[in-house]
Parts: C-alpha cells; structure tokens; sequence
C-alpha cells in the first residue's frame, strides 16, 4: 500500500458550544460514519460572516473515518449541524499504526450494525 492509500481521513469541523460538540461527536460514532472524535477547544475562530469580521470560541471535533464512509460522514454532520455553512475539511492519512488504521476501518464498516 502506497503512504498515499491508507483509505483513512480525518474530518474537522467546529461549533459554538461543547455540549454540540460532544453530540456531533457521539452521533457520528454510534451511527459508525466515525470510529471515534476528539473534541478540541475552546479555540478563538475569526472569519468575514455577513459583510463584518467575527471573532467566536468554538470547539473543534476531529473525527476519524474511512474513505468509503467519508460521504456518509458530511450528510451526518451537515444533517446534525445548526450552522449555515459548516466547517467540513477531510485530509487523508498517509501514514499510521497498521492496527489502528485497521481498527478505524472496521469501526466504520457500513455492513456493521449502529452501536447502542
């Protein structure tokens, strides 16, 4: 397998509280479209939103995935989010621990039932 090939990404996004935070999170992972996020925060995020600079805390959820559930991933979160325009940004892992690729893999095997 190429470094290039390891059909696992990671998937930020970002909100304005924890708590949504910690339910994005936990849907993407019992709906198994994520193996598992990690929830950053808070960060100070500045953007141009409406015409005017903004200047917001929010907290940031990186999920993990796999390439063939990726799709699945961004219709959840843009399903799931309150924001307008959400934060979507997937880079692909070029390199990691074999059995932890393998783990995320098999998280998000889309055969495998929701967890509980």
């Amino acid at each position: 397998m190429a470094d290039t090939e390891t059909g696992i990404l990671t998937v930020l996004t970002t909100t304005d509280s924890e708590g949504k935070a910690r339910e994005l999170a936990a849907g993407a992972v019992s709906q198994r479209v994520a193996a598992c996020a990690q929830i950053s925060a808070p960060v100070t995020s500045v953007y141009r939103w409406e015409g005017a600079v903004q200047h917001d805390p929010e907290w940031q959820v990186l999920f993990k995935t796999s390439t063939a559930r990726y799709g699945d991933l961004e219709a959840y979160i843009r399903q799931a989010h309150d924001y307008d325009v959400p934060e979507i940004i997937a880079t692909p892992v070029v390199r990691g621990g074999s059995d932890y690729l393998a783990w995320v893999a098999e998280e998000t095997d889309a055969g495998s039932p929701p967890a509980e």
